[in-house]
């Protein structure tokens, strides 16, 4: 829909601006034989795989995959566990989708700006081809080539070899970064067209799902947000005797120290039975315990 495209530029813009940022200020090539293939493939691999681990992270899709349960009273059949099958692939599927957005995002711009990929691989290009340094050894060619990310670096002799070296993986590491353009776009559109295909819905009658799907789980957080606070609320009244935000409260409950120490400390969800959970230690306590003890009368007048 409208808002997952959104999202995606968004997160794809923040991805460029980040990576301009991280470049700026942090990529310095180290120019040294053996550094620069494991400094070059650091910054081009570890940042796309920790976006790729947030991306993940962030769906909320992951959690349910991760933290939904099947019923006990859910008779498995073969049926049942091919469809459950088709569906968590299915799952995965759209979650790797949106995860891969960032990451794919960054590796792009990288190779196409072409700073990471020169500075990974110069020391392995055959440099003889431009008449440079022809009487030197395998080993002191490789130093030079691997000087060439660092201008300041180069013997004025080999600045032209260094110019047209530099050229060279520059033009390999955009076109690679536009061919993986290229896949992704193409791969995203074959996606949606096999989805519609083999999709039972009509596109009108998807839209409507689409539409269904979102407000429901808009009046669902909306319900979870009122019945939480309804269901807290009664546990509060419990400990204090008014729930806050009462007009005319005549009198509120003194909580003893038993009671205090009762509500402090680490909450752990705690299980009551085989169907309910406490949520936190004044849940408990409210359950627990008999609400006696002290009150006082609070004067209305001011």
């Amino acid at each position: 829909g409208k808002e997952v495209i959104t999202a995606n530029a968004i997160i794809a813009i923040l991805t460029i601006g980040g990576q301009q940022l991280f470049s700026f200020f942090t990529f310095s090539c180290p120019c040294h034989v053996g550094q620069n293939l494991i400094y070059g493939l650091a910054f081009l691999g570890v940042p796309a795989l920790i976006l790729l681990i947030v991306g993940y992270a962030l769906n909320n899709q992951t959690w349910r995959l991760v933290m939904g349960k099947r019923p006990h009273f859910e008779r498995v059949t073969s049926s049942n566990r091919l469809l459950k099958c088709k569906l968590v692939c299915l799952v995965l599927c759209s979650i790797t989708g949106r995860a891969l957005v960032a990451p794919v995002t960054w590796l792009a711009v990288t190779l196409i700006n072409g700073s990471y990929y020169i500075c990974a691989v110069s020391e392995y290009v055959p440099v003889y081809y431009y008449g440079a340094a022809p009487n030197v050894t395998a080993s002191e060619r490789s130093r030079i080539l691997a000087t060439f990310p660092c201008s300041q670096l180069v013997p004025p002799e080999l600045t032209r070899a260094r110019d047209e070296v530099i050229l060279l993986l520059r033009y390999q590491s955009q076109v690679a970064g536009w061919l993986l353009i290229a896949v992704v776009v193409i791969t995203v559109f074959l996606s949606y067209c096999l989805a519609g295909c083999f999709s039972p819905l009509s596109f009108l009658h998807f839209r409507y799902w689409s539409s269904y799907v979102h407000n429901e789980q808009e009046l669902f957080d909306e319900a979870t947000e009122q019945h939480s606070r309804l269901y807290a609320m009664q546990h509060v009244r419990k400990f204090f005797g008014f729930v806050p935000g009462s007009e005319n409260v005549k009198e509120i409950r003194i909580p003893s120290l038993r009671e205090w120490q009762a509500i402090s400390g680490l909450a752990f969800l705690k299980r009551v039975d085989e169907e309910h959970y406490d949520y936190s230690l004044l849940h408990d306590w409210a359950l627990k315990e008999r609400a006696s003890g002290k009150y006082l009368r609070i004067d209305e007048d001011p």
